[in-house]
């Protein structure tokens, strides 16, 4: 156990670029951490552009940053090495026997986690961002890594094969059906699949059948259809009388709200908001019991694209409406930072309420809920459902303000906020704010400030994030579903002194 602790501790003092241990590191301010002269390397081979970007998060500085030696990392990897001899990285991310391996690593390649079916090639961890960052790579179809992706290639014309030729029952590319299958019954491969897998076995031919009963059994065959076909009509009516209804009550309830929303009286608009009758529970197509023909599958559906689409108006006119930063101290909530879960390097101190990154290593107890990656960030103890806001002070470099699910990950890369699904995080930093979510990075605009407010509407799945100075100005916002309650967190850039403090309201 204590030679696995010193392996994740030598993992997570890994250099993300050559692999080794760090050699004077340096941190970026998104909070990866580099040698120096790998960082300087990547970026004098981006050029002399002006916009430089982080080799992990994709993140982008403009001018390229100054670094600085991180001399707390520093510190630890020196402390590392003398735990014993230099071992080489864990072999657990290379490619090995059997394994698919990144077709874009140099040297010893990594294991690829996606195989790319229009790029026609396998990546790894890192090299497969692209295709999450960028607007034209993300519309590429990625799938489970293969070593087959070269079936896909027609040998003769060295293109995609797209096509399914019915007639030679084999896949083809578009010269293909205009060269040697030119006049073939040919279709898309995606169609040719989508219609075998819902082939059924067809019913007895009735012409098998002689004389007459032949022609019995097949007069009776449409005398069958018509009477589905009549009732399937019937029960489709049905529906779409029930869906006009909400339809209308939904429209009505639309006017009401935008009636609502126009009052600049906001005691009276908290007064009047509960009082508004709650929706009835939506019908939906399954809640009848029909089997529509395609014809009337393709009504229901826009009928009930028009009823969600409503729905959605609705909930967002009723999120939209916010009360000023005085009306917010309504649901202000106190909360303390779990000593727990807080990272080995992050002091906690004001009660609980402030966390400060030091040089000296605290004593915390072991606990199975602390953070042991390198991230210094801590969860808060009390956990948030309903309606709530709290503010953040925060003074250094940056902080990330944030709330996750308290089964968020521990250790790894996954564990830092806004790396996951499990968490929501607006990274502030002395230039800019930046949201993250599942790894997906979203620039925000707006007035920078060292105080930030977060807003919370659990049951409506809203959660707001605030510049607050002299005003209060929304910087960005989010309308999902939570699925357990949540917990606040707070994330400290490793700079020592650096702070970050729940406001008293």
């Amino acid at each position: 156990m204590a030679q696995k602790g010193v392996q994740l501790e030598r993992e997570m003092l890994s250099c993300p670029i050559c692999l080794d241990l760090l050699k004077d590191p340096v941190s970026t301010s998104c909070g990866h951490s580099y040698c120096m002269k790998c960082i300087k390397g990547f970026w004098d081979g981006e050029g002399e552009k002006k916009i430089h970007s982080c080799p992990q998060c994709r993140q982008s500085f403009t001018p390229r940053p100054v670094l600085l030696k991180n001399t707390m990392l520093a510190a630890l990897v020196e402390e590392l090495k003398k735990t014993g001899p230099p071992a080489a990285p864990a072999d657990l991310c290379y490619a090995g026997a059997g394994d698919v391996a990144c077709d874009v690593c140099t040297g010893r390649k990594l294991r690829a986690c996606k195989s790319c079916l229009v790029c026609l090639a396998s990546y790894c961890d890192q090299h497969l961002q692209p295709h999450y960052d960028a607007a034209p790579l993300q519309k590429h179809k990625l799938v489970e890594p293969s070593k087959k992706l070269q079936e896909n290639i027609c040998s003769r014309h060295d293109e995609v094969k797209k096509l399914f030729c019915r007639t030679d029952q084999q896949s083809i590319c578009s010269l293909c059906s205009v060269d040697e299958h030119k006049g073939h019954d040919t279709v898309s491969a995606a169609a040719e699949r989508a219609g075998g897998e819902s082939t059924q076995h067809p019913a007895e031919d009735p012409g098998r059948r002689e004389g007459g009963e032949a022609a019995s059994a097949g007069g009776g065959g449409r005398q069958w259809l018509r009477s589905q076909q009549e009732r399937e009509v019937s029960r489709v009516r049905e529906l779409q009388e029930k869906l006009e209804q909400e339809i209308s009550e939904l429209k009505r309830r639309d006017a009401e709200l935008k009636l609502l929303s126009h009052t600049e009286d906001h005691n009276q608009f908290l007064l009047s908001y509960p009082s508004l009758p709650a929706l009835s529970e939506a019908t939906h197509s399954s809640s009848i019991n029909i089997r529509p023909l395609s014809y009337f599958e393709d009504v229901t559906a826009a009928l009930s694209a028009v009823r969600d689409k409503l729905q959605d108006v609705l909930r967002e006119g009723w999120t939209n409406v916010s009360p000023t930063e005085a009306g917010f101290f309504t649901y202000s909530q106190e909360i303390t930072l779990d000593p727990n879960t807080a990272f080995t390097y992050l002091l906690l101190s004001e009660g609980s309420r402030k966390a400060t990154a030091v040089e000296q290593r605290q004593s915390y107890s072991s606990h199975p809920d602390r953070f042991t990656g390198w991230y210094p960030q801590v969860l808060s103890r009390e956990s948030l459902t309903g309606r709530c806001y709290w503010e953040v002070e925060w003074r250094g470099e940056g902080v990330r303000v944030a709330v996750a699910y308290k089964n968020i990950s521990r250790a790894g890369g996954e564990s830092l906020f806004g790396n996951n699904d499990k968490s929501w995080s607006l990274v502030c930093d002395q230039n800019s704010f930046t949201f993250i979510h599942n790894s997906i990075l979203t620039p925000v605009s707006g007035p920078l400030s060292s105080r930030v407010g977060v807003y919370l509407d659990h049951r409506a799945g809203v959660l707001s994030f605030y510049s607050v100075s002299e005003t209060m100005t929304l910087l960005h916002r989010v309308q999902t579903t939570f699925t357990q309650p949540l917990h606040a967190e707070l994330y400290v850039y490793f700079n020592y002194g650096d702070t970050a403090e729940f406001c008293k309201l």
